[in-house]
């Protein structure tokens, strides 16, 4: 850590640059698999990783004339350090078509098995996107009712 007058600057871990391509790769290799074993579609894979920021990014599109349902989308990784000093990766996964986002953390603790984390963000990005909550709307004299049944 370097200081400055009163401001501390932190330069990023060699561990966390690893940690964050390393943790990259074993998505894109879970996904591979998982979509392989399911009879899944293939997906071609760009990846770009700004280590400096503690950065990376996974688009997913269905190769070209390939014949499939499954929306292409990213995933997206961010390398950080908490408070405590230890790592902590946050995935936000999107999917092509919509709005709709995924957010999951994954904190570096003793014994933490970073290939099954992997295999559980490539999980839920092929799931796809979560189903939106379906609204209910009350019309006025249900609303009176339920007001009645509160007291």
């Amino acid at each position: 850590m370097e200081q400055t007058g009163r401001i501390r600057f932190q330069r990023p871990h060699s561990t966390m640059a690893t940690r964050l391509l390393s943790f990259l790769s074993d998505i894109e290799q879970a996904l591979t698999k998982e979509s392989a074993s399911n009879m899944g579609p293939s997906w071609d894979s760009l990846r770009m990783v700004n280590y400096k920021a503690g950065l990376a990014r996974l688009t997913l599109t269905p190769p070209r004339g390939a014949e499939v349902t499954a929306p292409g989308g990213t995933i997206f990784l961010q390398s950080f350090l908490l408070a405590d000093g230890s790592l902590c990766l946050k995935a936000g996964l999107s999917w092509d078509g919509t709005a709709t986002t995924t957010t999951l953390a994954v904190y570096a603790k003793p014994g933490l098995d970073w290939q099954a984390e992997s295999k559980a963000i490539a999980s839920v990005w092929l799931a796809g996107p979560p189903a939106a909550a379906a609204l209910t709307t009350l019309s006025v004299p249900e609303l009176g009712t339920l007001a009645a049944a509160a007291g």
